[in-house]
């Protein structure tokens, strides 16, 4: 009788247990995981042994011809090619892509098949998040669209960059910010004797502390909580660490918000970064690399124009030093010029990502507006890259590929939350905001450009200007910024960046002004 009931409970046990797997495996969605190398099998194995998977594994899609038709662990490999045929006849609703060499190109191809049919796109971490080769199910995310805009990674000097960095002690302003705590983040691998983190906000900047300690516990860190526009204090700071490098990335850079406060901009953008390049040549610092922007080619906002004002400072005084010093004993001073980063702090893809989550509207200024975009990492390893390859007095131009058009990116925002543009959420164009351009631009039209050693890496050749003019009209701006006038020092910024022509601005009288101004100079 006992055996009887233990055999009866065995049995009950065995048919709940088929039933619910039966279940299980019946709600899983249709998947098929795109390439089938390694990492998809990997992919694969783990989703099949995993209780609490929602994926049903159907088939692998690969790009190697010599790899269709074949079967691994029972699972067969189709042709990437017929991806939009293979979601209706196995009625795929998911698709993994498991590939980390993809082209960029031809993940947006599979990513836009898969939209169009309603097919959501999972994607992995990169290799390094994949801990000792385990990979955790939970580590498949919906594909993002940074993960669309992405390049090829780019290959830069590790032996130059280590052989420059190593030993040295080495401030970053700007610590807290996007730029600056991504290239305080790519430093710790070069063994530098120290890294200095300069910002004014407090909280982000202890945060970066904690994680630059968790990921590089033998890196030496200090943080310093100081405004670039403060001499005393910055003279301080290079007092008692005297950095051998300083990576300059502190800066207002909204350009609607810096339009209306002119004078800010001025103090932080051009001030604090001439109180900092002074303080350079005062304390013997190697090397200054300024971090700058496309927005100061041809400007036509304010955040641009401080920025080209503070270029013109940098470059003339590095020129200056070499004439009257000799080119081996100064500080050498590097600016490094690049377009929109993707994530960065208030840029539009986090703006775009808030709005969907609400339900819309999403705003666009301009149907037609386009920009460059590039990830932080690979702007701060081309901005290392440029640092150790410079001699002094060069503007880097960073490559950014292909410009993005705006109202596509927010479609396909859209999509890739799973939802319509303009039937499920509105996309709203709203106007120009003051100081916006339709299209940025990373080279002056006066200017060409010369190649380097790396490819993604140019060097601008912009006209030099005087160091003793620059110092007088900049001055001259000094003296304006005491009035508080914002006319004033506006109009003076114009004088010393005559390719600063203001748009959709208020400033824009004063453009009218000035050519009045020259026209009669010109007549008389």
């Amino acid at each position: 009788l006992f055996s009887f009931l233990i055999l009866t409970v065995y049995r009950t046990i065995i048919k709940i247990f088929f039933l619910y797997t039966k279940k299980v495996n019946g709600s899983r969605k249709k998947t098929l995981i795109y390439g089938a190398g390694d990492l998809g099998i990997a992919v694969k194995r783990t989703l099949d042994h995993d209780v609490r998977s929602k994926n049903a594994i159907v088939g692998f899609l690969d790009d190697n011809d010599q790899k269709i038709n074949k079967v691994i662990d029972g699972t067969k490999i189709y042709s990437s090619q017929k991806f939009s045929h293979l979601i209706n006849t196995l009625n795929i609703e998911e698709v993994i892509i498991a590939s980390h060499n993809i082209p960029s190109d031809r993940k947006n191809e599979i990513t836009d098949v898969a939209l169009e049919k309603n097919v959501n796109i999972l994607t992995l971490p990169p290799v390094k998040k994949i801990m000792n080769g385990d990979l955790n199910p939970n580590q498949i995310q919906k594909i993002k669209i940074e993960d669309l805009l992405e390049r090829e990674p780019i290959k830069i000097n590790d032996d130059h960059i280590l052989s420059q960095t190593k030993g040295k002690r080495i401030l970053v302003t700007g610590a807290a910010g996007s730029i600056g705590s991504e290239i305080a983040t790519q430093l710790g691998r070069y063994e530098p004797q120290m890294i200095i983190l300069c910002d004014q906000a407090e909280s982000p900047l202890h945060n970066l502390q904690l994680d630059l300690q968790d990921e590089f516990p033998n890196q030496v860190y200090h943080t310093y909580i100081a405004d670039v526009r403060s001499t005393k204090r910055m003279q301080l700071l290079f007092d008692t660490f005297k950095p051998h490098y300083v990576y300059h990335a502190a800066a207002y850079k909204h350009v609607p918000m810096m339009e209306n406060h002119p004078l800010e901009a001025v103090q932080t953008n051009v001030m604090g970064t001439k109180n900092l390049a002074d303080l350079a040549v005062e304390f013997q610092v190697e090397k200054f690399v300024f971090v700058s922007t496309d927005k100061a080619v041809n400007p036509t906002n304010i955040m641009g124009a401080t920025k080209r004002i503070a270029e013109i400072y940098v470059q003339s005084l590095n020129n200056h030093l070499e004439n009257t010093l000799g080119a081996s004993v100064h500080t050498k001073f590097i600016t490094t010029r690049f377009g929109n980063v993707l994530g960065s702090n208030g840029s539009v893809i986090p703006r775009f990502r808030d709005q969907i989550q609400k339900g819309g509207p999403v705003t666009v200024t301009h149907p037609e507006i386009t920009r460059y975009f590039m990830t932080i990492p690979e702007a701060c390893r081309l901005v290392l890259e440029a640092g150790t390859m410079g001699q002094g007095g060069e503007i880097f131009v960073f490559d950014m590929g292909k410009s993005v058009k705006i109202v596509e990116l927010a479609k396909k925002m859209i999509r890739l939350s799973g939802f319509k543009p303009n039937e499920d959420i509105e996309i709203k164009f709203t106007g120009l905001r003051p100081g916006e351009k339709l299209y940025e631009e990373l080279l002056n039209d006066l200017e060409n450009t010369l190649p380097t050693h790396h490819e993604k890496i140019m060097i601008a050749k912009v006209r030099e200007n005087n160091y003793d003019r620059v110092c007088m009209k900049i001055g001259e701006l000094q003296q304006r910024l005491a009035t508080q006038n914002k006319n004033e020092v506006v109009y003076q910024m114009k004088i010393i960046v005559p390719e600063f022509k203001s748009k959709n601005s208020i400033y824009e009288q004063l453009d009218k002004e000035i050519e009045l101004s020259n026209e009669s100079e010109n007549q008389s």
